[in-house]
């Protein structure tokens, strides 16, 4: 279907933004030169400062690792694939650190699900970007660890275990497992290895069974009937935008049709219709429970309007990509957070955050160069 101009042209504004301002900060001011690490986070002024050093986590260091290896900046990604393995890998016990000290020593030892899911998704990024053997060894063998020392009843997996896998610390919740869903279609993509298609159909129908408010088709943050659970807003675009990713492989299950009511249930509560802002949580009923507005929200509400594709989500796309760029988006980077009336929530920005907004971007609509163009240039 044809996609207006004016779209076309504001999506090249976010993404000429992220070329110019965003990636020259995780390049430079935001990159630990002697440690080969990204800095948890930087000053969002024209000086770029680092945050005073407490920890480097493997997740944010594999979040940088996908976003350089997507934009092809070969040599950096180099870099931080090597970083990865320097520092984050437990070569005695398997598997890989949550974080380091400043110096660079293991800090938090526990085995964390989240952290496992980005290294198999920034692996199978980079891997198919540069071809890397290693990178693609580590998609099979992390995917395999994850498989066998961090399963769970009912076809989940726990959030996390102690540093040698023998205590669960933490049990099965939405978001590892959402990340572990995005790393897994990553690295059926690149191995084309039909395992990760019968992994990711039992991951769906255990989220699906366990996660999923019936009368709204959201999919919840903890297991349906423990107390104070909450919907995000943010997560029912994302987990739309994975289910649309997957096609047919997910296209059957019972995930496909809850996420269209999530996305619509999600869009009506969870937007304001004034700013646009994307709201951090809500309750079942769809009132609003913490009204923060964070940037990575606001990217995924964008992502999925240009997945759904449809003539609402088209009309909505472009005003919301102007809404995003003046909300959010300034000459020396980005809000990281709002409060619902449009002030600064958090002042720093972190380097987790360029993930958010390169898979945003990509998937916002681009001008497609005419085929008769192309074969004469």
């Amino acid at each position: 279907m044809h996609t207006p101009a004016s779209t076309i042209d504001l999506a090249a504004t976010l993404r000429d933004h992220f070329a110019r301002v965003v990636l020259p900060i995780w390049r430079g001011p935001g990159f630990n030169t002697a440690m080969h690490l990204p800095y948890e986070a930087v000053s969002a002024d024209a000086g770029h400062v680092p945050m005073p050093v407490e920890r480097y986590r493997a997740m944010a260091c594999a979040r940088q690792l996908f976003v350089f290896s997507q934009a092809g900046e070969a040599a950096h990604a180099h870099v931080l694939f090597e970083a990865l393995l320097h520092y984050f890998q437990d070569k005695q016990r398997g598997g890989w650190f949550y974080s380091v000290d400043a110096q660079g020593a293991p800090l938090d030892t526990t085995k964390d699900l989240y952290t496992h899911a980005f290294l198999v998704f920034a692996c199978a990024e980079y891997a198919a970007s540069f071809g890397n053997r290693d990178a693609l060894d580590l998609v099979n063998s992390t995917s395999a660890l994850i498989e066998t020392r961090f399963a769970a009843q009912h076809g989940l997996f726990n959030a996390a275990l102690d540093a040698d896998f023998s205590t669960v610390t933490g049990t099965p919740v939405q978001n590892p497992l959402m990340h572990l869903t995005e790393a897994w279609l990553a690295a059926r993509e690149v191995t084309q290895d039909s395992a990760f298609d019968s992994a990711l159909r039992k991951l769906a129908d255990a989220i699906e069974r366990t996660f999923v408010h019936a009368p709204t088709g959201c999919i919840a943050e903890l297991p349906m009937g423990v107390d104070d659970n909450r919907l995000e807003p943010g997560h029912q675009f994302e987990w739309f935008w994975l289910i649309r990713q997957a096609g047919t492989l997910l296209g059957g299950s019972g995930l496909d049709d809850s996420l269209s009511r999530a996305f619509e249930f999600a869009q009506q509560h969870g937007v304001d219709p004034v700013t646009g802002g994307v709201c951090a949580s809500l309750d079942d009923a769809g009132r609003v429970k913490d009204a923060t507005q964070r940037i990575w929200a606001q990217s995924e509400y964008l992502r999925a309007l240009a997945t759904r594709n449809d003539d609402a989500a088209r009309a909505v796309l472009p005003g919301q990509i102007e809404r995003f760029r003046e909300r959010f988006l300034h000459a020396q980077g980005w809000f990281e957070c709002k409060t619902a009336a449009g002030d600064v929530s958090r002042a720093d920005m972190p380097s987790t955050t360029p993930y958010h907004l390169a898979t945003a971007y990509a998937a916002l609509p681009a001008e497609v160069r005419d085929a008769r163009s192309i074969a004469a240039a």
